[in-house]
């Protein structure tokens, strides 16, 4: 065998081993998380030892190897740091927190992605995963092959994991909110009167559209059980109900996450009691979604590609879309006329209008 094809062979061996065991990664960060590292080192203000890691965990009988073993394979994916330091017994590993880690993942910080996180790796999510061939072979979704009913109706019967479907929806859009009023500025100043977010959950995106611009009469709309649970926001009022019946009436709308949960089918319904909502002259829809580009190497094109897939395993004919997709279905929906408003995020803006 020629050295090049050995060393491609290797290559090729070395590229699928790293594809099969990429759960780890997930699972070793969950592990991390729930043991409350990040905020342990946060603490101390600074790199610490594996010792005082350790003293940080609530466990009367911790296994300090296991915990190295962790911490050196998060070192490997640059979630943690390590710095060296000469002592009198030796040399002393000291563990810190990358750049990223210090603004993602510590416990209640402005843009922890801590409940998405757990979200996605929360037992009820991951074995899904173990159906997707049936997914494949029958259609539906793998998470009601496994739990007998959609997330929606798990959700409204589980109120744990209904806040923490909630919490996580909740940080996702303090994460994309500053992108989206950075890139819309112009877009949200020009609204004369109200704006309802539909599907907007515990209604945190559409009051920081209103701190920034509150000229605007905001409306967060969403299910009775997702209702009960939202806090008060200064400039918000809370409003139940269905979008596939009724739409309240606004000058514009925000549909943030929302279409890609649905088939085509149901996204023409939504956007059909959209255009019912809005001036027919005036009135927009404000549409925050991935753009799908399968061939693409932007930083979230593979992203895009993973959470087209999740929606297969949790939303009923649920799927990301591509720029065409989007340009067929609005005007299937009503919006003969869009454009796509790039923002520094794994989202876009698609603004589009019924005339």
């Amino acid at each position: 065998m020629e050295l090049t094809t050995m060393e491609a062979m290797i290559q090729s061996q070395a590229k699928l081993w790293g594809h099969i065991f990429t759960f780890t990664d997930s699972m070793a960060l969950r592990c991390a998380l729930e043991l409350g590292i990040v905020d342990i080192i946060h603490s101390h203000g600074g790199p610490i030892t594996l010792s005082q890691i350790a003293a940080g965990i609530d466990s009367p009988s911790l296994n300090i190897d296991n915990l190295a073993r962790v911490m050196r394979l998060l070192v490997r994916k640059d979630i943690f740091t390590t710095h060296h330091q000469p002592s009198d017994s030796g040399e002393i590993t000291l563990y810190g927190l990358t750049a990223h880690t210090s603004r993602w993942l510590i416990q209640g910080s402005e843009f922890s992605l801590v409940p998405f996180i757990l979200m996605q790796t929360h037992p009820g999510l991951m074995t899904s995963w173990f159906s997707l061939s049936q997914c494949v072979e029958e259609g539906g979704t793998a998470f009601s092959k496994v739990h007998g009913c959609e997330v929606i109706d798990f959700a409204h019967n589980n109120p744990e994991f209904n806040k923490m479907f909630n919490d996580a929806m909740a940080c996702t859009a303090k994460l994309v909110a500053e992108p989206i009023l950075w890139g819309y500025r112009d877009g949200f100043g020009s609204i004369n009167g109200s704006l309802v977010d539909v599907g907007g959950g515990t209604g945190e995106m559409v009051a920081k559209i209103v701190k920034a611009h509150p000229h605007i009469k905001a409306i967060n709309f969403d299910l009775p059980h997702v209702i009960t649970t939202a806090p008060m926001h200064k400039g918000v009022s809370h409003v139940e109900g269905n979008m596939f019946e009724a739409i309240p009436n606004a000058d514009a709308i925000l549909l943030k996450r929302v279409l890609h949960g649905f088939s085509d089918e149901d996204c023409i319904k939504i956007l059909k009691n959209s255009v019912k909502a809005i001036p027919k002259k005036t009135g927009k829809i404000i549409i925050v979604e991935h753009v799908l580009d399968p061939n693409g190497n932007g930083p979230f094109d593979e992203t895009g590609l993973a959470f087209d897939l999740i929606m297969m395993t949790v939303a009923p004919s649920g799927k990301e879309r591509t720029a065409l997709d989007w340009k067929k279905l609005l005007e299937e929906g009503g919006f003969p006329h869009h454009k796509i408003i790039k923002i520094p995020a794994f989202l876009s803006i698609i603004e589009a209008h019924p005339a």
